[in-house]
């Protein structure tokens, strides 16, 4: 049984720890191994380094959109194939994400909970919220 009086406060829990999951991985390519250092990492793997700087943003930016409610949940749905890729990147390493190389139980999470949000909606305090798909009214907390 879900409470519906204090579920929208729990999806907001949720989004705003999602939000910030995106930007400290974000983050960590911009402040710990740069973005040329993450252009080489790209390129070891044989992807275009020109993905360095749209994956940052795309990080960066949409982990804010997700903190402040702005269409949360399909932004949480947009950046899955960024850690897909990601996730693909690690499997080799691993299961923990702290084992040599990064293990894949990080991006799996990440993807997962951005699923999960992009199914349950944007909870409390969104600042612009779209039901799924862009279709019907979207619930109000």
């Amino acid at each position: 049984m879900i409470d519906t009086r204090s579920a929208p406060y729990g999806v907001f829990l949720l989004r705003v720890a999602l939000g910030a999951m995106w930007i400290s991985h974000a983050l960590l390519k911009y402040v710990v191994f740069t973005i040329p250092g993450f252009a080489g990492y790209l390129g070891s793997l044989g992807l275009p380094t020109a993905l360095a700087w749209p994956v940052f943003l795309a990080e960066l930016i949409g982990g804010i959109l997700i903190i402040s409610g702005v269409y949360a949940r399909h932004v949480a749905l947009l950046l899955i194939p960024v850690m897909a890729g990601a996730m693909s990147a690690h499997i080799p390493n691993g299961w923990l994400f702290s084992t040599t190389g990064g293990g894949w139980e990080y991006p799996a999470f990440l993807i997962v909970t951005s699923f999960a949000l992009w199914l349950i909606g944007d909870g409390a305090f969104a600042l612009r919220s779209r039901p799924l798909f862009f279709a019907g009214r979207p619930a109000r907390a």
